[in-house]
């Protein structure tokens, strides 16, 4: 009796980001790029840096006429013209002119100043503490937190980091990172709640980062919410 070769998978069959070329996690959720005309798998720690490389996601770019029809439309607009130029009756003699009236000056209407919008600006707490309690509550109100329980499904919960900035005193900077990744998000307090928490940098070595920024002063929870520590 002939015996059947078992082919079991291996780490080769598994897809890899072709950003960072980590290999997917299972259960690890990839979306397909297109880099021109090539497709691309991209991890979900990697979408920020596709999308900034000009990669297009797909399925997302819109569809368009050719150019053919535009000329067909260009071509078929002259024909109306010629044939309504050829249709037209050629008169010898001008058609009388009509006298014009004297053109009446409208009066000038002042311009108005356009007035410019006031500039909200929010008052930045003294202490480092209650900076920090401030820029928590901020992250935690952004669309930010998706993303960290995103990641954490597949990674595990991260080391989280809220420090201060010593040269301004109203921003503070927040440190998320994994084994295999990072973020660090900037919390401006002066500025209003709509984007005044945003990504200033990531990365995928914790070499990358400092000795205080991978000291954790604070928690993240399944839901991707930052908890000060006691």
């Amino acid at each position: 009796m002939a015996t059947r070769e078992i082919r079991t998978q291996t780490a080769d069959a598994a897809s890899a980001c072709d950003v960072c070329g980590r290999t997917l996690l299972r259960g690890e959720h990839a979306h397909p790029y297109l880099q021109g005309t090539e497709r691309r798998t991209v991890c979900e720690l990697c979408t920020s840096r596709a999308i900034a490389e000009g990669w297009l996601r797909e399925g997302s770019v819109p569809t368009y006429q050719g150019r053919s029809s535009g000329a067909e439309r260009r071509r078929s607009l002259l024909g109306r013209l010629r044939s309504s130029r050829e249709e037209r009756p050629e008169t010898s003699e001008p058609a009388p002119e009509e006298p014009m009236a004297p053109a009446r000056h409208a009066p000038e209407i002042p311009r108005r100043r356009p007035v410019a919008e006031p500039r909200h600006v929010r008052a930045v707490p003294t202490g480092a503490e209650q900076r920090m309690a401030a820029a928590v509550e901020a992250f935690n109100r952004s669309a930010h937190p998706r993303t960290l329980a995103g990641v954490s499904r597949s990674l595990g919960l991260p080391t989280v980091a809220v420090l201060p900035d010593e040269t301004r005193p109203s921003l503070v900077t927040l440190t998320v990172s994994w084994e295999l990744s990072w973020y660090r998000y900037e919390a401006d307090l002066a500025e209003e709640e709509d984007g005044s928490v945003r990504v200033a940098d990531q990365g995928s070595e914790l070499e990358e980062l400092s000795a205080p920024e991978l000291r954790a002063n604070a928690t993240c929870d399944e839901r991707g919410l930052l908890t000060l520590a006691a």
